[in-house]
């Protein structure tokens, strides 16, 4: 037997699910910017060294987000393509619900869902962990190992040793090299004011040269090909 829960039941659900994951712990959400608490709480999990997967499905993983999930040495990212499923799980519950593992969510939408208890319905928590498991082979997974990342590492640190200087997407104005941070500080104070990731600007951040770019794709087409996989690019 599964128990129906509107928002505030799947909030405090998902916040349970993190809170007693012993030995693993599974979220799919299309959509991620998690919210301080449940941060805390995963953050915890890393602590205690529990296996944590997190699966995502749209190009909109905030630089801040990626770099605290990259952080975490026990978990791993994937990006599974039109994902859209939401569900979230450790070895004895799962919740299968309409909200994503995205603040505004929990806080504005009417969301409806199921949870399911492995002790009472263990057919039912077998098929949504195998089912979220797939998910997780299909993807693509970002953090595969710690020995990658720091390779990965070392290899942005002897690219940014050797050049260091960048360009401010808006103003042309020599900044710090650094991708995910694209603008000088009076650009970025102007462009903070709508936020939108997508406004198109008119300098490559790396080369200087002029082309369509923007604070989520901040470098021309030529860049993106020399530095992939070896600068953090936004996407």
């Amino acid at each position: 037997m599964v128990d129906f829960l509107t928002t505030t039941g799947i909030s405090f659900r998902l916040e349970a699910i993190i809170k007693d994951a012993d030995e693993k712990l599974i979220l799919v959400s299309p959509y991620l910017r998690i919210n301080e608490r449940i941060r805390e709480l995963i953050e915890d999990k890393n602590r205690m060294k529990i296996n944590i997967i997190v699966i995502y499905g749209k190009n909109e993983l905030q630089p801040d987000e990626h770099n605290w999930l990259r952080n975490l040495d026990f978990v791993r990212t994937g990006f599974c393509k039109n994902l859209h499923a939401k569900c979230y799980l450790n070895e004895k519950e799962a919740l299968v619900t309409s909200m994503n593992l995205y603040e505004f969510s929990q806080q504005n939408n009417n969301e409806m869902g199921i949870y399911v208890s492995k002790e009472k319905d263990s057919e039912v928590y077998d098929e949504i962990n195998k089912e979220a498991m797939r998910l997780f082979r299909i993807s693509e997974e970002l953090k595969v190992t710690v020995e990658k990342i720091t390779r990965q590492e070392e290899d942005k640190q002897k690219l940014t040793s050797s050049s260091e200087s960048g360009f401010c997407i808006r103003c042309k104005k020599a900044i710090k090299q650094d991708p995910l941070h694209p603008y000088c500080k009076d650009c970025y104070t102007t462009w903070n004011k709508f936020g939108n990731e997508e406004y198109q600007e008119k300098v490559c951040h790396i080369c200087g040269n002029d082309t369509k770019s923007s604070k989520i794709k901040p470098i021309c087409y030529t860049c993106y090909k020399k530095y992939k996989g070896k600068l953090e690019l936004p996407l």
